[in-house]
């Protein structure tokens, strides 16, 4: 089956970011420390939501934002991003800050073929949530039903499956059926 539009997640989709996430959380968790905010034994989305839920978000999304910039300059094109253009619409839905997905699309020469990218700072909430998959779909203009979510893990499946779009994993996507 062919869908209205295709939306990929970013990293380890269309390219890989070259960020060391164990030092990112280390990282994260000594600004939640310098801020006297016990990250205890948080894994970095937990302590992302506990920056929230103390004042603090702006400072850990800046630190994370400046690991994942530095990744999508250093970032490895995966093979799916061999197979764009494509002849229907094409969005980004990541939990990469925004800013980081857009710059990641440009170093690949991939921004042309991108519509519209959503981040995890892009709208409320991130992915399992749909949030950010209808936000495209409306920006788009297609119904949620006509779209494919193409991802890599288990929060990808169930973001498609909440926004009632279509999933395929990266490793099994069939883009022929799609090149302009």
């Amino acid at each position: 089956m062919t869908h209205d539009a295709v939306i990929y997640d970013l990293d380890g989709t269309l390219v890989r970011l070259a960020v060391d996430w164990g030092t990112v959380t280390s990282d994260v968790a000594t600004v939640l420390r310098d801020r006297n905010v016990d990250p205890g034994a948080r894994d970095l989305w937990e302590m992302l939501t506990l920056s929230s839920e103390t004042g603090h978000r702006d400072a850990v999304e800046a630190t994370i934002t400046d690991h994942e910039r530095t990744g999508a300059h250093e970032s490895e094109r995966l093979a799916l991003a061999e197979g764009l253009p494509h002849s229907v619409p094409v969005g980004v839905c990541s939990l990469n800050a925004e800013e980081a997905c857009q710059l990641a699309l440009d170093v690949h020469d991939l921004d042309s073929y991108v519509g519209p990218v959503v981040g995890r700072d892009t709208v409320a909430s991130s992915k399992p949530d749909p949030e950010g998959l209808l936000a495209i779909a409306d920006e788009i203009g297609v119904d949620p039903g006509a779209a494919v979510f193409v991802g890599d893990s288990e929060s990808d499946a169930t973001a498609a499956q909440r926004a009632g779009m279509a999933f395929e994993w990266a490793s099994e996507f069939d883009q022929a059926r799609y090149r302009a």
